[in-house]
């Protein structure tokens, strides 16, 4: 559940066939009332996800892009909330860049060792996970940031705890 309890969109773009990590992307799906869209090269592609992937390939979008996977989430997916490249992928640094420069909150990138490519930027928060053949995992900071905070009151008298959650709005205030 990476993705968190409210992703109605994951994308998986992939270096070859769908498999594992899209079944996982599926069974969060069923959890959030989400979809999930793969991104693969060609129609071959395609033809062994579906055989992979068996019953549950109907719960699953897949998308051919060749070599613009980059445009597909600059474009039709550029509102997903959750992306994860294969790190494999031959242009998967232009991949990432797209999904972070998007407005997907969590891009985490699997096989990141593979290639030895590290990818940073200061606006946004990552951890390398040693995982497998590396797991990278990048929270996007959106821009409009809405702070809240959570009071807690204790009554003296009854002993009842009361929580408040405050939100302040960034908006601005109109002045007479």
């Amino acid at each position: 559940m990476a993705a968190g309890n409210s992703a109605r969109l994951m994308v998986e773009a992939c270096s070859g066939a769908a498999g594992p990590t899209t079944l996982a992307l599926v069974a969060a799906a069923r959890q959030t009332g989400g979809r999930v869209a793969c991104v693969v090269r060609g129609e071959d592609d395609v033809r062994a996800s579906i055989t992979a992937l068996g019953e549950e390939a109907v719960n699953v979008e897949f998308v051919t892009a060749g070599d613009d996977a980059a445009g597909l989430l600059m474009g039709k997916y550029a509102r997903a909330d959750f992306v994860i490249v294969d790190c494999k992928m031959e242009g998967h640094e232009r991949v990432l860049g797209a999904a972070r420069a998007g407005s997907a909150r969590i891009v985490v990138g699997y096989n990141a060792f593979c290639d030895g490519s590290w990818w940073r930027d200061g606006e946004r928060e990552e951890m390398v996970l040693p995982i497998g053949e590396g797991l990278r995992v990048c929270r996007v900071v959106g821009e409009e940031k809405r702070r809240r905070r959570w009071v807690v009151r204790v009554d003296e008298c009854t002993g009842e705890e009361h929580v408040f959650r405050i939100v302040n709005s960034q908006r601005k205030g109109i002045r007479v």
